[in-house]
């Protein structure tokens, strides 16, 4: 029997978001749609200034967090935006439920975690049929996270170095057993 909930975790900067892309581009190459959401660092002038949230059905985006950011929980030196968390990330998540073959969530993280609308469409996701592909944060405690590793249907994978170029094909094909 094949795992649902297929989740990546792995050191900062080790390539988990990198692995998601590449495997949600090589499911929809299949022809699998895919939907939900991608976060990704911002730099400026070599310096990480944030966190942009991409929509990977529709293509919105907008900022999960950035140093500049005036309001909103602080996580280091960021401060989340929970408006577009809510608005985009979230949304993202819930049309890909509906209209998707796989959910993808990048990530289940500190930065995440202060939204309830990002939880309960998490949790959705999690209570759902559908396979998911997600990216844990490495050291996040939380009972969602806590609770969707030890699930029967969720496998988890830790990114690194030596695996992060075969990963992309292991998960493409666990994920497309069951479709």
């Amino acid at each position: 029997m094949s795992k649902r909930i297929l989740l990546l975790t792995g050191n900062p900067g080790v390539g988990k978001t990198t692995v998601l892309t590449k495997t949600v581009e090589a499911l929809k190459a299949n022809g699998v749609s895919v939907g939900g959401m991608i976060s990704r660092e911002v730099r400026e002038s070599g310096a990480r200034v944030g966190f942009e949230i991409l929509d990977l059905t529709s293509s919105r985006h907008g900022w999960l967090a950035h140093v500049n950011q005036k309001s909103g929980p602080q996580v280091g030196k960021y401060r989340v935006n929970l408006q577009d968390l809510d608005q985009i990330g979230v949304k993202a998540i819930e049309q890909a439920l509906e209209k998707c073959d796989v959910v993808a969530i990048d990530e289940i993280g500190p930065m995440e975690l202060f939204s309830q609308k990002f939880k309960q469409a998490v949790e959705q996701a999690l209570e759902g049929k559908k396979p998911i592909l997600a990216v844990v944060h490495w050291k996040a405690k939380d009972p969602l996270i806590t609770g969707a590793k030890q699930r029967e249907d969720s496998e988890t994978f830790t990114v690194t170095l030596a695996n992060r170029d075969s990963l992309p094909d292991q998960l493409k094909r666990k994920i497309s057993e069951p479709l």
